[in-house]
């Protein structure tokens, strides 16, 4: 179970607003963190709590297909994206390294500030400020096992110890 509080944006943040072109000559997730949503807002980072989730529109994570915008997030503190629904690249991104994503059609009744729960398993997020349940695909056990495992790499890695 994730839990968190919301912070809104809108529809097609694409990921120049995520993490700006201008940083991308690193691929240090500390230093990419510190700049994680720097042109959408440029004080999410200091306001940004571990376990907070980003609340979206339609077609988060549009533009360049840079790995750097989910490492970005992850690393910033945020426990889960929850959007309307992604860009197809992002969302694969976001997968591989661990960053767990949501599509829900009701993204947007959730307001900065709201608490909010995600199970995983079922795909139920529970908006506590507003006292309202929202439904998400469940993701299915092999995304939980790589979500779990921190990314794709790192569930190799554990498979390949494994046999």
């Amino acid at each position: 179970m994730l839990a968190g509080k919301a912070w809104k944006f809108g529809h097609d943040v694409n990921t120049d607003e995520i993490i700006p072109a201008r940083y991308l000559n690193t691929s240090d997730p500390a230093e990419l963190a510190a700049h994680c949503m720097e042109d959408a807002d440029p004080n999410f980072v200091k306001v940004v709590q571990k376990g907070d989730m980003i609340v979206a529109g339609k077609n988060f994570g549009c533009g360049s297909s840079r790995e750097h915008a989910p490492i970005a997030i992850k690393a910033a503190g945020v426990s889960c994206v929850i959007a309307t629904s992604f860009a197809r690249i992002f969302y694969r991104n976001a997968i591989n390294i661990g960053l767990p994503i949501l599509e829900c059609p009701n993204a947007e009744e959730i307001e900065t500030g709201d608490e909010l729960e995600v199970d995983l398993a079922s795909g139920i997020i529970r908006n506590k400020t507003q006292n309202k349940e929202y439904r998400s695909a469940a993701f299915p056990p092999f995304m939980q096992k790589l979500i779990a495992s921190g990314g794709l790499i790192n569930y190799v890695k554990e498979v390949a110890n494994r046999g």
